[in-house]
């Protein structure tokens, strides 16, 4: 209808406009030749804005005329889902799929969907930013496509894309997080090195810091439970009952006030390697020994989620391949993971979640997908097809998957929220003030919440 109204505007600006600067006083009722006329300027004038009108949307076409959707990212990963599965299974689709390093991602996407006006059809989120987009407004309404397949969905990934009880962003993976260790020192220190008994030795928070103290002393100190303690935020960041924001106000639950506490008795009693998270030192450890200020020493666990086997551990650990297990370790938690949404006043909407189911819900994509790459999926009908299918050489061949399988069961998604992305790097400055004596707990706590406070608003 808007179209049609804004033909309608043409066409009187034009009458007005051109036929009043030639001195006529034109009326429908002066005869047939200015009636006949009137008519050819109509429909000369409607030819002319239904080819602006298709010029103008043509950006939404392929070349044959099929409809084409435009996707944006921060990386490769889905545009190599859509050359290898999506297109071959739609051909009758174009795609153009355009990447923007993360750091540029928002800035380059937000101004378009604040204007309601040239945002791409289809856009990728990471666990970072995506609950900023999916409480926007901005985002097409997927619920439909969750309530025909729901009983076969993880939930955690669906409660991150959902806000006012509709959903607006899917995943094709759950990333549930674990404890990789290193069989060889779990032998030596623990005298087993079986997952099962294993996971005894790191069953809670308090049995892993008692693990912990153990391992330096059985290693005389050259063997850590942990890099660093910013590895164990994610873990205590899961095992909160409240999220960061509750109704407008600042909320710290008190897991979050008993990580500092653990994380100071980490650091202060040496039970943690203090090598930045990602670090030359960090790699190293994974590859077998790091150096300190007394030489070669170990670090016994990793907790990372499921995309730190193939993409940080495998890729850094040639050294120890075959020499790693996986356990739950204390907390059930996530790390990371990427959702999909589709802007609300894209002009192919049905092309645009027909995209978006093909590649977070399809049973077919999703089993070629976990097959061709290890990927662990959202669809539970898929990973009960698959799970037992699996013996990950790098893992000592322990079958990752069925141990991923009962990972994700206990994650709560109702935890993100979009302002955490402000909220947490603010922590992590309190907590390392804390730990490193810089400030009292007590004072760090307070400085968190005036930073909040004015940084967020909360």
């Amino acid at each position: 209808m808007g179209r049609f109204l804004e033909a309608d505007a043409a066409i009187s600006s034009f009458l007005r406009g051109n036929l009043m600067k030639k001195g006529k006083n034109v009326s429908i009722n002066h005869g047939a030749g200015i009636t006949i006329g009137l008519c050819l300027i109509v429909v000369a004038l409607l030819t002319a804005v239904i080819c602006g009108c298709q010029k103008e949307s043509s950006g939404q076409r392929g070349q044959s005329g099929t409809p084409r959707l435009v996707v944006w990212s921060f990386n490769e990963e889905v545009g190599n889902f859509i050359d290898t599965y999506y297109k071959p299974a739609h051909p009758d689709i174009a795609v153009e799929y355009t990447t923007t390093p993360s750091d540029q991602y928002m800035s380059k996407l937000d101004p378009l969907l604040s204007a309601n006006q040239g945002a791409p059809d289809i856009f990728v989120l990471e666990s970072r930013f995506v609950r900023k987009y999916v409480e926007s407004g901005a985002m097409l309404d997927l619920t439909d496509l969750y309530e025909a397949v729901k009983d076969r969905l993880i939930q955690y990934p669906v409660e991150v894309g959902s806000y006012n009880g509709r959903v607006y962003a899917l995943s094709w993976q759950a990333a549930p997080g674990a404890m990789y260790y290193r069989r060889s020192l779990a032998e030596k220190y623990l005298g087993t090195s079986d997952p099962e008994k294993v996971q005894s030795y790191f069953s809670d928070i308090n049995k892993a810091l008692e693990t912990a103290a153990f391992l330096k002393e059985q290693s005389g100190g050259r063997c850590y439970f942990v890099a660093g303690i910013i590895d164990l935020l994610p873990l205590f960041r899961a095992a909160r009952s409240q999220p960061w924001n509750v109704n407008g106000s600042l909320t710290i639950d008190p897991v979050m006030v008993q990580l500092m506490d653990i994380a100071k008795t980490l650091h202060d009693r040496g039970l943690e390697a203090r090598v930045s998270q990602m670090s030359e030192g960090w790699f190293a450890g994974v590859q077998g020994t790091f150096k300190d200020e007394r030489g070669d020493a170990e670090i016994f666990s990793y907790f990372l989620p499921t995309w730190g086997l193939s993409y940080v551990l495998k890729p850094n650990g040639d050294n120890t391949a075959g020499d790693w297990a996986m356990i739950q370790g204390p907390v059930a938690y996530q790390m990371g993971g990427t959702w999909l949404g589709a802007w609300k006043n894209t002009r192919n909407p049905e092309a645009a979640r027909e995209m978006v189911r093909y590649l977070t819900i399809d049973d077919s994509f999703l089993e070629s997908l976990a097959r061709n790459t290890g990927e662990f999926v959202s669809n539970t009908a898929v990973i009960d097809k698959i799970k037992n299918d699996y013996a990950e050489s790098f893992l000592g061949g322990q079958n990752h998957y069925a141990a991923f399988a009962t990972m994700y069961q206990n994650i709560n998604g109702n935890l993100f929220q979009g302002t955490d992305q402000d909220i947490e790097p603010l922590f992590e400055e309190a907590i390392n003030a804390y730990v490193n004596s810089e400030k009292t707990k007590e004072q760090a706590l307070e400085d968190f919440r005036d930073q909040v406070a004015n940084q967020v608003g909360l």
